[in-house]
């Protein structure tokens, strides 16, 4: 039951594929060729990646890289995981104003009062504040259409220092 052979059961008279895990490898790679795709403007008129373009320019190029056979539907199943790391993301910046980004650190920013605040309202959010993410940038511009939130935020392309990163 490798990557390379179509593993598909049929019930009730469908073609129900079975599911496939995502490695680290192939999360990253996915995740680069939707920046990719997203920073060339291959969008849609409502921001998101037709089907025909992930098929031909998206996963043809992961398919092809990684010697896999993935399909739109474990696109879409992946991209709804993307989506719902993102949010916890977005949640998180639009808590407070209070919180930043890191760009260095790739770690998101507050106060201890801020973070323990929101924490009382995201407990299982603990690890936000010690764990690094080096996909958020990435999966601001993928998923989040390239828009940044939360008064301290900072662009990709920004030098500010740290000390404009929320933590008073």
């Amino acid at each position: 039951m490798g990557d390379s052979h179509q593993e598909n059961d049929k019930r009730k008279g469908k073609v129900v594929e079975k599911y496939k895990v995502w490695t680290l490898e192939k999360i990253n790679e996915l995740l680069k060729l939707m920046v990719d795709a997203a920073t060339h403007g291959w969008r849609d008129s409502n921001g998101l990646l037709s089907k025909i373009s992930v098929e031909r320019k998206i996963l043809s190029a992961l398919n092809e890289k990684l010697g896999c056979q993935r399909t739109y539907p474990q696109y879409l199943s992946h991209l709804k995981w993307f989506n719902q790391r993102y949010n916890n993301f977005y949640q998180l910046m639009r808590h407070s104003s209070r919180f930043g980004w890191d760009h260095i650190t790739k770690k998101f920013t507050a106060s201890h009062e801020v973070w323990e605040y929101y924490l009382k309202s995201h407990p299982t959010h603990r690890n936000y504040r010690t764990n690094t993410f080096t996909d958020y940038e990435d999966m601001r511009i993928a998923i989040g259409n390239g828009t940044d939130v939360g008064r301290h935020s900072i662009g990709l392309e920004d030098d500010t220092d740290a000390r404009t990163f929320g933590v008073e």
